[in-house]
């Protein structure tokens, strides 16, 4: 059921996880910005969306990137009520042969990219006394995951920060919560070697790699009133990978 929600902001939205994202919160009701690091992907899949959607490019590890981002949102929808931390980045090495640039680049797509965005919004959220947050993270942050060391740290900073501003800001009426993917049928999995691909198949008690849309549906709950004893959660739609 369509319902008004308030405006959205999804960042890494112009394809995979983030795409199937604000899709799904424009069909909740939801206005949305549509973010990504190539303007042409976030602007194509808000033209998908239509109606109630906007698109601006801009790399979520650049303060002024995200400032600007925040700053068209307002101007086009007004205050940001919902935020999801979706822009994500992969990269497969054995430890042995990361460099520094790979592992900085990394922290600075996911966890300051997370960190940048939410500060960006999280004044407008307190002196409203509401909002949601949702990170998006990795069971990979949980368990670790062979030739991905970097990103399985990225994301488990993604956790730990989930975790600690909700206890911060949830008093303020403010959610804060998490979801950490297993493997998705995304580019950005695809991108990893078919080797890795079929040994995490194997893996897997469910059996298969998720859709996109299924993450989505998670982040669709935990921006809704219906999530309202959701704090400083991490869901995980992973196909079983991590049982908690």
């Amino acid at each position: 059921m369509t319902r008004t929600a308030g405006t959205a902001i999804v960042t890494g939205a112009g394809s995979g996880i983030g795409r199937a994202i604000a899709l799904r919160l424009a069909a909740d009701g939801y206005k949305v910005m549509v973010n990504d690091f190539r303007a042409a992907a976030a602007s194509a899949v808000a033209a998908e969306i239509g109606e109630g959607a906007r698109s601006v490019g801009g790399d979520v590890s650049d303060a002024g990137d995200v400032a600007a981002m925040v700053a068209q949102t307002v101007a086009a929808f007004g205050a940001v009520t919902h935020l999801v931390n979706c822009a994500g980045h992969v990269h497969q090495a054995r430890f042995q042969n990361l460099t520094v640039e790979d592992f900085d680049r990394m922290i600075a797509v996911h966890l300051r990219g997370t960190f940048l965005c939410t500060r960006a919004v999280i004044d407008g959220m307190l002196a409203r006394k509401s909002g949601a947050i949702v990170n998006v993270a990795s069971q990979l942050g949980q368990i670790g995951g062979v030739e991905l060391v970097h990103y399985s740290a990225a994301k488990a900073g993604i956790i730990g920060m989930t975790k600690s501003l909700a206890r911060e800001v949830s008093a303020q009426g403010i959610r804060v919560n998490a979801v950490a993917p297993g493997p998705i049928n995304t580019p950005l999995v695809r991108s990893l070697s078919q080797d890795w691909q079929r040994a995490k198949a194997a893996e897997l008690p469910l059996g298969r790699f998720g859709e996109p849309e299924e993450v989505a549906e998670a982040v669709s709950f935990l921006c809704s009133p219906a999530a309202s004893l959701f704090v400083g959660q991490t869901l995980g739609p992973n196909s079983g990978d991590v049982m908690l």
